[in-house]
């Protein structure tokens, strides 16, 4: 099996590129680790696009590793799996924990991740948040390298509940909340929208919240119910909030995919 890079810039921009290039620390990891030399091949990922593509040319870095790059020239596109159509709306907890769920997360093949700024929020870790977007784009990068992703799931701003509900527009919008004890996850991804009782279908997009410690405030859950969110349950346990959103995502994702 070859190895999966995803490329730092291609060419052209739009559509199918046919060249791409490797900078700063992936392209010393090739040049240097695995010593790549011009002729090899390998796949790259450009434009969300995967390809066999061949090194054309190394330039090692000179002084500063941002100088290092990795040419390619782009050959026949391969078979990829798109990006499960799932947006998870994550509220934020204690930053090593919620780092760990960003890369859980991307490696299960979510579309996009928006930090969620709750009620119950620490406020040390909300006036802290915007200055970590940066490096959880960096964590769903290397997890959408490490798990062979082709693509980089979209990680937003920290964003306020009221500001990120209003802004949703998936037709299924499904919240876990400890106040509903009946209706499962499972069970909510078969109620249609149109109340038609139809099959939800994998191609629509999803989204799904999972709040802080201490869970959403009754003043956020009115919200959901007004923006016309389902309450769901995973069972009588009560997860910490990172157990429950990988186990919501695999849960999703083995009902869309039977």
């Amino acid at each position: 099996m070859r190895r999966r890079f995803i490329a730092d810039t291609w060419s052209p921009q739009s559509g199918h590129p046919t060249h791409a290039a490797l900078t700063g620390e992936q392209a010393v990891h090739l040049a240097r680790v695995l010593r790549a030399q011009p002729g090899q091949l390998f796949d790259v990922v450009a434009n969300g696009f995967l390809h066999r593509a061949e090194v054309t040319e190394v330039r090692a870095a000179s002084g500063n590793e941002q100088s290092a790059e990795v040419l390619f020239t782009l050959h026949e596109e391969l078979e990829a799996d798109a990006a499960l159509p799932i947006h998870l709306l994550l509220a934020i907890f204690k930053f090593d924990r919620f780092e760990w769920a960003i890369e859980k997360a991307t490696e299960l093949g979510v579309a996009r991740i928006t930090p969620i700024l709750a009620r119950r929020t620490e406020k040390h870790l909300a006036l802290a948040a915007p200055k970590r977007a940066e490096r959880w784009r960096r964590i769903a990068l290397e997890s959408a390298k490490q798990s062979r992703r082709t693509d980089i799931p979209e990680i937003l701003s920290p964003t306020p509940l009221p500001a990120a509900l209003t802004r949703e527009s998936a037709p299924l919008r499904i919240l876990l909340s400890e106040a509903e004890q009946s209706l499962t996850l499972a069970a909510a991804l078969t109620v249609s929208l149109n109340e038609q009782h139809t099959t939800y279908n994998v191609q629509q997009p999803l989204a799904l919240a999972i709040g802080p410690e201490g869970g959403w405030t009754p003043e956020e859950i009115s919200l959901f119910t007004t923006h016309a969110w389902t309450p769901v349950t995973l069972g009588p346990r009560i997860l910490r909030a990172e157990t429950a959103a990988i186990a919501a995502l695999a849960i999703a994702i083995a009902h869309l995919n039977s």
